[in-house]
């Protein structure tokens, strides 16, 4: 008799958070986005969950079940290049907050709290800079003066309107030119043996430096886009050469420097050699103490697709290493194809796919661009989720921006993963559940095709129509 009591106790308890959300219809909310339709972000209306039945095949229903948890996410957001704080500092004081209010606002806005800036300069800078004097091995004359100007009061002012919660990793394009066996910071070329020390302890410079004047790292990448010689900044690491960078030189001087706590993000490049480097680096003990995780950005689909799969063969391989998209971005530029719908889903849909492999966080590449899709000193120009015209101080959104903020609004850093589930392959869907006991569900649908769907959680059921070409976000 005890241990029916107890079952039957048991059963009522795993019931009631079921329940509960079905009797609070005025606290669900839903919001849309969708194509040939003035919906960005738009709340519609509620119809509230009744108890659910049985599934049948011909019925197209997304589950989520919130009992099963997964990753703890950290955050959502974008690259504070220099073009971004270049072009931000050409709009007026108005337009300045407006941007930052559509940024980092969690009501009026879409919440970000995650950031990326460049060490030295990358292409969407204006020139070609480093903070130290031609062969100065030493580092006696490293100087941040350059970011004062635009990057780094740009930065502490996005700080500022996140609240605080901005968290900031910093990634470095290329060395020096000294430093490098091309004696070119572009075109790839490699770090010289005998500035592996000096390179290290310009990574611990530059965080002093930006700490210094308030701005916090939280944490770190080796290189960005490693195997890619570019006609902008790059150099190249291979899978060895970056271990060995790792184990014996940047890991140490980072420990050294009372900077353990620091977040050493490894790769930084594509998925489709992402499984490589993440074994290369793991196996050995030595190198994987200091790698707090793994960086990857989206680029691989001039190969045919993208290898969502290897995210996922990654978190099972080493399922204690953090994974994390550290860029994306559409292009090439232009303002004849500003408004294609593809260019948002193209972010759902890489985001629904990361975060079900595992991703911790997302990060998109530039925050802000002009009218060009730049400043870009080589002309490799593309979009940003908001453009600020120069010539007329206006600011105009894509519908990335839209489709990210189905995210970054609603899922907030501490959320963990919860278990969802399409019954069709043209529904894409994640879910995650905040630390206030929200649940945010979101439906992606990239067909012509409307859908006539069911939300069912727990025992619970809710009628839900998702549009052609939209995106959904029910937050329970």
């Amino acid at each position: 008799m005890k241990r029916l009591k107890s079952i039957l106790l048991l059963a009522m308890l795993l019931a009631t958070p079921m329940l509960s959300f079905a009797q609070k219809t005025n606290k669900i909310q839903i919001f849309v986005t969708a194509a040939n339709t003035d919906q960005r972000l738009s709340p519609v209306e509620v119809r509230p969950f009744e108890k659910s039945k049985q599934p049948f095949e011909n019925e197209v229903f997304i589950l989520v079940d919130t009992l099963i948890k997964f990753q703890k996410f950290l955050g959502i957001g974008g690259a504070f290049t220099d073009a971004s704080a270049e072009t931000f500092y050409t709009l007026s004081a108005e337009k300045q907050k407006e941007f930052l209010r559509l940024y980092f606002d969690e009501k009026e806005g879409i919440g970000y709290s995650f950031g990326r800036t460049n060490i030295n300069s990358c292409d969407f800078s204006s020139d070609m800079y480093t903070y130290v004097k031609e062969g100065d091995k030493s580092l006696k004359t490293f100087d941040i003066a350059h970011d004062m100007k635009y990057k780094v009061p740009f930065i502490k002012e996005c700080m500022a309107a996140s609240k605080g919660r901005l968290k900031m990793f910093v990634s470095p394009w290329s060395p020096p030119a000294f430093m490098k066996d091309n004696n070119n910071m572009l075109q790839g070329g490699k770090l010289l043996p005998e500035y592996h020390q000096t390179w290290a302890d310009y990574f611990v410079r530059f965080i002093k430096a930006y700490e210094k004047v308030g701005v916090p790292v939280w944490g770190l990448s080796v290189q960005n886009e490693p195997m890619a010689k570019q006609t902008w900044e790059s150099c190249i690491f291979t899978a060895d050469e970056e271990l060995n960078f790792i184990k014996n030189y940047l890991g140490p001087t980072l420990y050294k420097n009372n900077m353990q706590n620091k977040k050493l993000i490894a790769w930084d490049h594509n998925r489709d050699l992402l499984y490589h480097r993440a074994q290369t680096l793991l196996h050995d003990k030595k190198a994987a103490k200091y790698i707090w995780g793994i960086g990857y950005h989206w680029y691989e689909i001039w190969n045919g697709g993208r290898q969502y799969d290897n995210v996922k063969r990654v978190k099972e391989a080493f399922p204690s290493t953090n994974l994390l998209l550290t860029e994306a971005c559409n292009y090439p530029f232009s303002w004849d194809t500003f408004e294609q719908w593809q260019w948002g889903e193209n972010y759902g849909e890489n985001m629904i796919q990361d975060f079900n492999n595992g991703a911790v966080a997302w990060t998109d590449w530039n925050i802000l661009l002009d009218e060009t899709g730049g400043p870009n000193h080589v002309q490799n120009f593309c979009f940003a989720p908001i453009h600020a015209k120069t010539t007329d101080n206006t600011i105009h959104l894509m519908n990335s921006y839209y489709y990210i903020g189905h995210f970054s609004k609603f899922i907030r850093p501490g959320a963990k993963r919860v278990a969802a589930s399409s019954n069709r392959a043209q529904l894409l869907t994640t879910a995650f559940k905040n630390t206030d006991g929200s649940t945010i569900i979101v439906v992606m649908n990239k067909t012509d095709e409307k859908f006539d769907t069911k939300i069912m959680v727990g025992n619970q059921a809710m009628p839900l129509n998702i549009l052609p070409h939209s995106i959904i976000t029910i937050t329970l």
